[in-house]
């Protein structure tokens, strides 16, 4: 019988999830939703000094959001928990012990004061990557029972094996090898008895029974601690995949303090972008499919995902790409939905009050209507239609260029006095009204249509003019026209 596959996303909650760790969450999932096996969502908050509250649920949370369901976690609970390492530190201690006995790790009484002065010391003398020289490596029983009767604090280090090759075939990379003499001994648990990235996560992946682990490239030098942790137990280690760089538009790797690019998933929440967008867009962040499809449902991404097609290279994070795969999305949505997407930033922008009567509720639609092929995003209505609710257009070179037409005084008169004569302020009977300006002053195409359009809207290109008359409403339509009017 084959092994259920089961893979993990285990977050740290010292701060919300972002573009990176959403990434490592979703091929994760794919990966486990394509091989119909379980994926676990584990905590890892051993780093209490660096926690924020509101870490854990901004992780759970906006995964769900995203579509990132998991089988196992500190929310549906399961088999294999509990899935909160500070909740776990009784099962670290039993495993150390197991190895303090077998001697694979051993009592460090060396003081963090003792500790930096090694690494300066191995800095000034070239030394380009500093390792803990072993002082207390090779401590008598008698010596270790002094110092701890001392009340000396210790921390627990791993007892490096020598001429030792660690070798692994990486699901992305192929076969990846780290000697041994390049790691040095290193602390399994801190002074404070937690233990270290490295500790923990072996033990937790063999007792959650984790198959494969899919994560970042600045994890490959963890590898062999962990395989060490793996060999001193006699457990098989998990196949690993360690993905490519997320990189900026200037390929430089993509860090928390890039401020060209929005980090946070729950910023693009705010922002009204759309979750499947979201899930598509980062599933092509170092994977690919076959063909030039770039459009592709959740379920679609399951049935298709193949470890074959992970990439090498590292992986670019184009925000134009981005806010266009977003508007294909938005353009497949009911009005009714891209309503709901854009009304709240219309609202919270103070555009429209939070009650809105009937009229208002449908002038709103109506607004979100004209623009609803063009959105990229909720947010960005508020900028889109900021034309109509303003009393002071500003004109660029383009428009003030339309404007200095010698036919502009004479169009707006004939416009003003149409639009005047209306009785039903509809698109209808506006672009009607434009046709009788054409014939009264015999002007047509640009010549009429782009006056008319700057004019009322101060833009070269905008929606339905018509449509966008109707909208501003008679007085307003009326008040700029009026301004360009011949005497």
């Amino acid at each position: 019988m084959t092994q259920e596959v089961r893979v993990r996303y285990a977050p740290s909650p010292t701060g919300h999830l972002h573009i990176g760790g959403a990434r490592t969450a979703l091929f994760n999932y794919l990966y486990a939703r394509h091989m119909d096996g379980k994926f676990i969502v584990r905590i890892e908050d051993t780093d209490t000094a660096r926690n924020i509250e509101t870490g854990v649920m901004s992780q759970l949370d906006n995964l769900k959001w995203l579509g990132i369901e998991h089988d196992e976690s500190i929310d549906v609970g399961g088999e294999y928990g509990p899935y909160r390492q500070m909740e776990r530190l009784d099962v670290y201690k039993k495993y150390a012990d197991e190895l303090l006995e077998k001697g694979d790790i051993y009592k460090c009484f060396c003081t963090p004061d003792t500790l930096e002065k090694e690494r300066e010391a191995q800095r000034a003398s070239g030394v380009a990557a500093p390792q803990y020289s072993g002082t207390c490596r090779n401590l008598t029983a008698e010596e270790v029972a002094g110092k701890e009767a001392a009340g000396e604090a210790y921390s627990l280090r791993m007892k490096v094996p020598a001429d030792v090759t660690y070798k692994f075939d990486d699901m992305v990379r192929g076969e990846i090898s780290f000697e041994s003499k390049d790691v040095g001994d290193w602390v399994v648990v801190k002074t404070n008895g937690i233990p270290t990235y490295n500790f923990a996560v072996v033990i937790d992946d063999h007792l959650m029974e984790i198959t494969h682990v899919f994560r970042g490239e600045e994890h490959l030098s963890n590898t062999p601690k962990q395989q060490m942790v793996y060999d001193s137990f006699g457990w098989d280690h998990p196949t690993y995949g360690h993905m490519t760089l997320i990189v900026n538009e200037d390929r430089k790797k993509l860090s928390k303090r890039d401020e060209s690019i929005i980090q946070f998933i729950s910023q693009y929440k705010d922002l009204g972008y759309i979750p499947e967008a979201l899930f598509n867009f980062f599933a092509l962040l170092g994977w690919s499919p076959e063909g030039e499809e770039e459009i592709f449902s959740k379920e679609e991404l399951i049935r298709i995902f193949d470890t074959e097609r992970l990439s090498k290279s590292p992986s670019m994070f184009d925000k134009q790409k981005l806010t266009w795969m977003n508007n294909q999305y938005i353009k497949q949505m009911s009005l009714e939905e891209v309503v709901g997407l854009a009304l709240p930033h219309l609202q919270k922008a103070g555009k429209l009050p939070e009650e809105l009567s009937e009229e208002q509720a449908q002038w709103a639609e109506k607004l979100i209507a004209l623009y609803h092929d063009q959105l990229s995003f909720g947010a960005e209505i508020v900028e889109l239609s900021e034309l109509f609710f303003t009393d002071d257009l500003h004109y660029g070179e383009a428009e003030k260029e339309v404007l200095s037409g010698e036919q502009v005084p004479e169009v707006m008169a004939a416009f003003k006095e149409q639009l005047a004569s209306l009785d039903a302020f509809e698109p209808a009977e506006i672009k009607s009204a434009i046709k009788a300006v054409q014939k009264a002053t015999g002007h047509k195409g640009k010549n009429l249509f782009m006056p008319i359009r700057v004019v009322t809207t101060g833009q070269t290109h905008g929606p339905e003019l018509p449509d966008a008359i109707a909208l501003l409403g008679k007085e307003k339509a009326i008040a700029r026209v009026g301004q360009y009017a011949g005497a």
